[in-house]
């Protein structure tokens, strides 16, 4: 009796052990051969081969790569800037201190040709003409273009024709706007001496004489310009919030407030743009003059640039033409 109790007593032991293994209450004897060996063989296996991976990508992260492809893109724009922007720059310096015809051998001059820009009188005077061309152009650009905007902004049905009118010139070459202004200004058969001979006035001759050859260059000039001004500043004055004119009409505000506290504040980003882009522009003048006047009469139209290209081109003296160009 006492063996057999045992013997039961084992064996409730033995199921119970049984029914807390972690295989859910199966036995040892009922698992696959093997089975509790092939598990922690395939687990150590799968994190071998993760350990690994991390391990290959840095190792490819660290070695050094050349992306050939990202180098002959940017090759697109940096060759052609360093063949036609640093590679002149750089070769008018050196040409500055030297002697050169365009044929022949460069000779070495020291800075004889910048003595000789400060003594030029016609360098002098044509600096002077630049300066006068600015403080013309500039300003009557800059006005003439906004009121001619704030005009047409009050008025939309007329902005889409205003703007085609105003641009049209500017897609003009500048070669056919010379011709053009210098049949307008034609000291027999122009028709601006025709008008003034209608209302009795004197016939003014317009690009011969040393008085009023700049100022036909100039008034072609501000013609020519005025169309980019004008489009710039008509999308500024699109762009100003209607609340903020309502808002200055509802409070009593006149026009010319408005205008002074409302609409130039708010398109003085574009105002600014336009005078230095027109200064920038005025500057480098020198297709209306070279068409028009070629620089005369007795230089008084002459501008820098036209003196620069008279130095290189007429007279064949590159060295001082490139110092005076290092000097601007």
């Amino acid at each position: 009796m006492a063996a057999g109790s045992r013997r039961r007593l084992s064996s409730a032991a033995g199921g119970g052990r049984a029914a807390a293994s972690p295989t859910g209450g199966r036995r040892a004897a009922d698992r696959p051969p093997g089975s509790s060996l092939r598990m922690p063989r395939r687990i150590d296996r799968v994190v071998a081969i993760s350990d690994t991976i991390p391990r290959q990508e840095r190792r490819r992260a660290s070695e050094p790569r050349t992306d050939w492809v990202a180098y002959l893109f940017v090759s697109f724009f940096t060759v052609p800037f360093l063949l036609f922007n640093i590679l002149p720059v750089l070769f008018g310096f050196y040409l500055a201190f030297t002697n050169w015809s365009i044929i022949g051998t460069p000779t070495f001059a020291g800075f004889d040709n910048f003595t000789r820009a400060y003594n030029d009188r016609l360098l002098w005077q044509a600096f002077f003409n630049t300066l006068r061309y600015a403080l013309v152009i500039v300003p009557s650009v800059v006005v003439l273009a906004y009121l001619a905007a704030l005009y047409v902004h009050q008025r939309w049905a007329l902005s889409g024709m205003a703007r085609t009118l105003f641009f049209a010139p500017n897609v003009v070459a500048a070669t056919v706007v010379g011709l053009v202004w210098v049949a307008v200004l034609d000291n027999r058969t122009g028709p601006v001496n025709e008008l003034l001979a209608l209302v009795g006035g004197p016939s003014i001759p317009w690009l011969t004489s040393t008085q009023w050859a700049w100022v036909g260059i100039s008034a072609a000039s501000i013609w020519w310009d005025l169309g980019l001004a004008f489009v710039l500043f008509l999308a500024a004055l699109q762009d100003v919030p209607k609340e903020l004119e309502e808002a200055a009409t509802v409070d009593g505000a006149r026009w010319d407030q408005t205008l002074r506290y409302v609409i130039l504040p708010a398109t003085w980003p574009t105002i600014v743009m336009v005078l230095t882009l027109q200064l920038i522009s005025t500057l480098r003048i020198f297709s209306q003059i070279y068409l028009m006047t070629a620089g005369g009469p007795a230089g008084t139209t002459m501008s820098v640039i036209q003196h620069i290209y008279n130095s290189a081109v007429v007279r064949n003296m590159m060295g001082y033409a490139s110092a005076v160009s290092m000097i601007l």
